[in-house]
């Protein structure tokens, strides 16, 4: 495999573990102050968007189906196989956890001293206590981290998977 399919992968695998460390850091008591910024947000949407489309550019160019971009990442070296899996897994986990716990509400926000949040079953927003809004605020922060994050060690793996094929293409033996 190339060393920009290694860079390029590194670098998506990278940013999918802060993200979700940064994720996981919302289980914990109080706010980031990193999220609330806003600027977190619009780094996160800058560096996505570019990673992912590089990442399914790759893809598509390697021309595999599923089962030989299966059979790719199954090649990969068993390390990075498993960080992969693990950083997917917990990505996945924090997603199932976070949605059960405030369930309708999303979109917390505060309006003239009171905390409001947008009631999916109810389709308006309703009022809510301080400690409520709290809860609702940082399960958005969860999803808002956790799902780029997961997106990100997806493209990670399509990336490798594609670098993979490539090198498979070319006859070289693995390196391990």
């Amino acid at each position: 495999m190339g060393w920009s399919f290694k860079v390029h992968g590194g670098v998506a695998a990278g940013l999918g573990a802060v993200l979700m460390v940064l994720a996981g850091l919302t289980w914990l008591p109080g706010t980031l102050l990193l999220i609330e910024e806003g600027g977190l947000l619009a780094l996160i949407v800058v560096l996505l968007f570019p990673i992912l489309m590089a990442a399914a550019v790759r893809l598509l160019l390697a021309r595999a189906d599923k089962a030989q971009v299966w059979q790719a990442l199954r090649c990969l070296p068993g390390k990075v196989q498993a960080g992969l899996a693990v950083l997917v897994l917990s990505g996945m986990a924090m997603m199932f956890l976070s949605m059960g716990r405030e369930g309708n509400l999303q979109s917390a926000e505060v309006r003239d001293g009171k905390y409001f949040a947008f009631d999916t079953t109810a389709r308006g927003t309703v009022e809510l206590s301080r400690e409520r809004y709290q809860a609702v605020l940082e399960a958005d922060q969860r999803s808002m981290l956790t799902i780029p994050g997961v997106v990100l060690v997806g493209a990670a793996c399509a990336v490798l998977a594609a670098g993979e094929l490539r090198r498979a293409d070319r006859g070289v033996a693995p390196s391990r």
